[in-house]
């Protein structure tokens, strides 16, 4: 060493005089130690260091000392820098300086090493150099972040550089840091050598020596120690331990100690075999040896010749320690294949694992495998049937499986012994709530009712709830299901939280907070599908539906709940798969259904009409309405069921004819004239009523004989046969068709015949008789609207204003109120005749409602109402170009006239008709335009004194705004309109079949609760009604056909039932797709 070079490597000059005197000369010093010969003092390099020319933007790093503590090093990355905890780190060792690289080394870099840190979110540790692997990484991080288009998948590369060979470090000294610190890269000259500018952050460790490798292994060993002991997890739960990999490349004699120290502290290791130096070594002896079995004399033998003589004892003491562990290291080489890297990762994580044979070793591989997705090494390398996993164990690895949406893991888990009904909590089903993504709509939907609910009240629970516990609770998840499903559920959630959130249904008694948190969810697979189905995750979703009971009810709710978000989506792909997901419920409350109508028709009748108690008391055909789920209307169960109903307990194969004349002469009903089905043959098969007669005991107990009438029978027979004939939904429809027919009738006559004057004079005993008429219509539209359903009475009204005809109905009846109060007034008496003629049209068309029941008819109405749609859309077009015409062309004709009345008429009504041909010539052309006494002052036209003169100045260009107007508007705008209808009418014509399914429901359940006598007389109705709701507390018999309550013990058999043709439909589809399956690979192969 030359005299004027220190021991550290540095020139003597550049210490100072404390150092270089002789207190620490060589005599006294025969070797140099940075322990005992340096001293520490505050950074003087740190902040963010620019790369000049590499166009990427700065990176972090910092200048700190060999002996740092590595907590202060980690919590400066983790929160000062802002860079993310790790899933996993993996450090490269070896290596070192300008070695060549092989193709397939660089592959396992760029394709393996840094697509497994972008999916995993892992940390990669390196020397931080522009030389060997640490520069060949940096270029797969480049590539893979230009190739890269998501932000949030940036691979953290984390160089740890030895500060005394970086070059051009001085450009990086600052006392008060630098940001940035411009870094220009020059040609180095050994042993110094540049930062690599691919690197995300920089620990640059000083040890005091210049010029010398090697000084940052101590510090990066401890800070790999140290990560290895922190905790990361889904949600920040820190359920985790980071786990840390070596992975050794090549590699000197220094190696060899790197990864005893790495085995010995429980750190696995990865040694890429083929690379040469120290990993070739290590990989060969372990081949070539036995556990168990001595490694330091085969590798004195190897190393021969590799490495120094004067450190080969060493060396094989050193391999002789990694042998004793060598369950912690696992060797891979380009022969192994294709396998994905983060594949080799985790087997070498698990494998570290199998020193025990305790389910807890394992834990922390399973969460990684949870992290990565990879079932398929959780379920040979982890559940492979010698780890005994206690069920307990297995719930953070669920919560986090659920919440990183991994279906096949959650069903993994299950079938190994997770049992969803004790692992579900409150607690646990509002922390997955609390973890849905912000981006997510469940997030901004919770988020929004969370705000709402914290401005109203702050219990004061809320104040002893730890930090860590979510923010969102299962009353805000209430709201957010209510707004979705509407009121035809229940709420969801009641009683539950500690806040005083109660529902309507049954009263329970609030729980304490801590109580709360750890009680079970009686319907865990419902709950779980809930939550999937808000957060539109398919596998998962269709995977609890799978579990969870009443399958047809949750399909279809889930239908609903999508269609409901899809329409507050705002991303055109999210809202696509909603749609799409929605659909794929209802095919499946479609194909279940069919199965359970096939397999037994009284017991699929049961299936739709039953209330859901998982579905806050609402019936399969409720949800099928409130998820506009057509095709399930237009099943065949589904129809047989309505037309039941609608036919009451009379043959469907009955004439209208037969109908209007028993309705006009009522003794016919007890003759043969109508048929009705026999007491015995409705009962059994039939849900009017559900319940067994007295003398049937049982569905499957077979009916005794009848009896000879007796006198009293006979009775019965006809008070049944009047009962069946006017309970009957078509009864009821035939008499109001008729009724209201007469009530048109009798309007008509009292506007056109029998409209006398103001009273006292008027009015006469006709129109006295059409106001009580009138009045009856109202209680009729009162009694739906109050006191139909088994809902509050705010929900039944807001239920019965979401009805498009009960909204014209109540126009009609305040017109018509209206017009009355003007009509008995003198001075309003022709204000309420014209009143009451508007109102005669809105009654007139109320008429419509009533094709709803024929086939051919019904759909006719829809093509009305989209075509209406495409009218307001065409107005908007018509109404620019005839503001445009008429304004300019009354400005060129009459450009005198100042009066409002006829320039709005001229500017709007004049060019309106002309479209339909009605062109005045005569005023318009001035070759036709007759002399008249017409003048320009325009004090004379106001006055109306003579009449305007036309302006025939321009008129040329009147003409030809003519003939453009008349060009776009009637033939360019009406085949516009008419291609419009023609697309509209197509499109549900061709569909017409479903459609008129779809809304007979609406009709048949509207006229199935509506009392048996039309008005007028339904006054009566009314009356029998109150008598024997209110006085008698009779219940109606006529409930249960849509809305039947089950006995638990019933209600359970019906849903076991139903399970076994889902299980069945499954088994079914499967089997179909597999044939498909088969049948195409048939075909390719015969290609």
């Amino acid at each position: 060493m030359p005299p004027s070079l220190c021991q550290c490597g540095s020139l003597r000059s550049n210490h100072g005089s404390v150092a270089t005197e002789d207190a620490f000369g060589a005599a006294i010093v025969s070797k140099w130690d940075s322990a005992q010969h340096t001293t520490e003092g505050p950074t003087d390099a740190y902040g963010e260091v620019e790369f000049v020319g590499a166009g990427r933007r700065p990176s972090k790093f910092i200048r700190l000392s060999d002996t740092s503590d590595p907590a202060a090093a980690y919590a400066l990355v983790t929160h000062t820098w802002k860079i993310p905890r790790p899933n996993l780190v993996v450090s490269v060792v070896g290596g070192e300086g300008e070695v060549r690289v092989r193709a397939w080394l660089k592959d396992v870099l760029r394709k393996g090493l840094v697509k497994a840190a972008q999916s995993t979110g892992a940390w990669i540790m390196t020397g931080g150099l522009h030389a060997g692997v640490g520069r060949h990484v940096g270029e797969a991080v480049r590539d893979h972040t230009t190739a890269s288009t998501n932000p949030s998948t940036h691979v953290v590369a984390m160089g740890i550089a030895p500060w005394g060979i970086v070059e051009q470090r001085r450009s990086l000294v600052n006392p008060k840091g630098l940001f940035p610190a411009r870094y220009q890269r020059t040609a180095p000259k050994s042993p110094f050598c540049p930062l690599d500018a691919n690197h995300s952050a920089f620990f640059l460790v000083d040890n005091g020596t210049e010029g010398r490798a090697g000084g940052e292994a101590s510090f990066r060993a401890r800070l790999e120690r140290y990560i290895a002991q922190q905790k990361v997890g889904a949600g920040g739960c820190g359920s985790i331990e980071i786990p840390v990999l070596v992975m050794l490349i090549s590699g000197d004699s220094s190696m060899f100690k790197r990864v005893s120290e790495a085995v010995h502290a429980s750190i696995p290791c990865l040694l890429l075999a083929g690379t040469g130096g120290a990993a070739d070594c290590l990989a060969e002896l372990l081949e070539e040896t036995q556990p168990g079995e001595s490694l330091k004399t085969l590798a004195m033998k190897k190393m021969q010749g590799k490495f120094p003589d004067n450190e080969l004892e060493q060396l094989a003491e050193e391999v002789e320690r990694i042998g004793a562990l060598r369950e912690l290291v696992t060797v891979y080489s380009d022969q192994e294949g294709l396998e994905e890297f983060e594949t080799i990762l985790l087997k070498a994580l698990v494998k570290a694992c199998r020193r025990s044979s305790e389910a807890t070793s394992y834990l922390d591989e399973l969460r990684l495998a949870v992290a990565w997705n990879r079932v398929d090494i959780a379920s040979t390398e982890l559940f492979r049937g010698d780890i005994l996993w206690d069920p307990r164990l297995l719930e953070d690895p669920m919560r986090d499986a659920l919440l990183g949406d991994r279906p096949a893991l959650v069903r993994l888990f299950v079938e190994n012994g997770l049992d969803v009904g004790q692992f579900l909590t409150w607690k646990q089903l509002e922390f997955l709530y609390a973890g849905a993504p912000e981006a997510s709509l469940l997030h901004q939907l919770l988020e929004r009712r969370h705000g709402i609910v914290s401005e109203s009240s702050s219990p004061p629970e809320y104040l002893l709830v730890e930090r860590s516990l979510p923010d969102f609770h299962l009353p805000q998840v209430a709201h957010v299901l209510h707004e979705l499903l509407g009121d035809v559920c229940g709420p969801f959630y009641a009683g539950l939280h500690p806040d005083g959130h109660k529902g309507t249904g049954v009263s329970q008694q609030t729980l304490d907070y801590a109580t709360y948190l750890n009680e079970l969810s009686p319907n865990p697979w419902t709950d779980l599908f809930i939550w999937a189905v808000l957060l539109n995750r398919r596998e998962m979703a269709m995977y609890f539906w799978e579990m969870a009971p009443d399958a047809v009810a949750g399909a279809l709710a889930a239908a609903r709940m999508l269609r409901e978000l899809s329409h507050l989506e705002t991303e055109a792909e999210e809202e696509a798969a909603m749609k799409d997901l929605a659909m794929r419920f209802e095919n499946l409350a479609i194909g279940v259904f069919g199965e359970c109508y096939r397999n037994g028709e009284p017991r699929a009748y049961k299936l739709l009409v039953r209330r859901s108690h998982l579905w806050g008391g609402a019936t399969v055909l409720q949800l099928a309405h409130e998820a506009d789920a057509r095709l399930f209307f237009a099943h065949d169960g589904v129809q047989s069921l309505l037309t039941q109903n609608w036919w009451g307990e009379m043959e469907r194969n009955t004439s209208v004819w037969q109908l209007l004349l028993t309705f006009f002469c009522p003794p016919l009903i007890f003759t043969s004239f109508i048929t009705f089905r026999s007491f015995v043959e409705v009962d059994p098969h039939s849900l009017m009523p559900f319940s067994p007669p007295p003398h049937c005991p049982s569905d499957t107990e077979p009916p005794s004989p009848p009896s000879p009438p007796s006198p009293l029978s006979i009775r019965q027979f006809w008070l049944r046969r009047w009962r069946q004939f006017w309970v009957a939904p078509v009864t009821a429809f035939l008499s109001n068709v008729v009724m209201y027919l007469l009530f048109l009738f009798l309007f008509s006559y009292v506007l056109l015949l029998d409209f006398d004057p103001p009273p006292p004079k008027g009015p006469s005993g006709t129109e006295i008789f059409l106001y009580v008429w009138v009045f009856t219509l109202v209680c009729e539209e009162v009694r739906q609207g109050c006191f139909v359903g088994p809902h509050p009475i705010r929900q039944r009204i807001r239920l019965y204003f979401q009805d498009t005809w009960n909204q014209l109905d109540i126009t009609a009846l305040l017109l018509f109120m209206i017009g009355l109060v003007c009509r008995l007034l003198p001075q309003s008496y022709e204000s309420g005749r014209t009143i009451l003629c508007l109102d005669f049209m809105v009654f007139t068309l109320r008429l419509i409602h009533i094709f709803a029941v024929n086939k051919q008819l019904g759909p006719k109405m829809i093509i009305v109402g989209r075509m209406m749609k495409d009218v307001f859309l065409f107005l908007f077009f018509l109404g620019v170009w005839l503001v445009a015409y008429g304004v300019t062309t009354e400005g060129l004709l009459l450009p005198h006239d100042r009066r409002l009345p006829w320039i709005f008429r001229r500017v709007f009504y004049r060019p309106y008709l002309q479209i339909f041909g009605q062109i005045p010539l005569d005023e318009i052309d001035a070759a036709l335009i007759a002399a008249s006494n017409c003048t320009y002052d325009p004090v004379a036209i106001v006055m109306e004194n003579a009449q305007p003169c036309t302006n025939t100045y321009a008129n040329w260009l009147v003409l030809i705004l003519l003939v453009v107007f008349l060009l776009v508007a009637n033939i360019l705008l009406l085949n516009l309109l008419i291609a419009m209808f023609s697309y509209t009418f197509s499109k549900v014509q061709g569909n017409s079949d479903i459609y008129w399914k779809s809304q007979r429901y609406n009709l048949i359940l509207e006229y199935h609760s509506r009392p048996a006598l039309a008005p007028p007389f339904i006054l009566i109705s009314h009356l029998h009604l109150f008598f024997k709701r209110h006085i008698r507390k009779v219940q109606s018999a006529k409930g249960r056909h849509f809305l039947l309550e089950l006995s638990e013990a019933q209600d359970g058999r019906l849903l076991t039932w139903e399970s076994v043709q889902k299980e069945n439909y499954l088994v079914t589809q499967a089997r179909q797709k597999r044939d498909e399956d088969t049948e195409r690979l048939r075909r390719t192969s015969q290609k």
